[in-house]
């Protein structure tokens, strides 16, 4: 036992010292993809994504991204959110989360998200958001 826990601050320290980049393309657990362009000097940067599940009966097109993230010269492990507007329906997604180095120097992106549906006044509105969650992993 002691020799494990005598190891795993290395670790962790390891992990936490390595720069976790938004920049390139990500595969989440349900299979979609997006690719996130360079992060501008402010944080702010676009991409695409192309969901691979989706509520609606029609074709499913990639959709523009926008987002903004803590600048890594702050924090290693940037915090960040992005928006999706979906180009083949009537919704649009938020998604807020980090990017986390993992102890074997793997880059992973924990999401948490909102998707807000079109809703008429006469009582859809409680159920047109969902929320859920999404790992990604970098595509390689």
């Amino acid at each position: 036992m002691g020799i494990l826990w005598e190891r795993i601050p290395q670790c962790l320290g390891r992990a936490a010292e390595l720069e976790c980049s938004l920049t390139g393309t990500w595969v989440n657990d349900l299979g979609s993809n997006m690719t996130i362009e360079t992060v501008k000097g402010n944080g702010e940067f676009t991409g695409i994504y192309n969901t691979a599940v989706s509520v609606y009966p029609v074709k499913i097109k990639k959709s523009p991204l926008l987002g903004s993230q803590h600048l890594p010269d702050q924090l290693n492990q940037p915090t960040f959110g992005f928006t999706v507007n979906w180009s083949f329906s009537d919704s649009i997604t938020v998604f807020t989360g980090q990017c986390f180095v993992d102890n074997d120097g793997k880059e992973v992106l924990k999401t948490m998200w909102l998707l807000r549906s079109h809703a008429d006044e006469r009582g859809d509105d409680w159920k047109a958001t969902r929320v859920g969650y999404n790992k990604f992993k970098r595509l390689e």
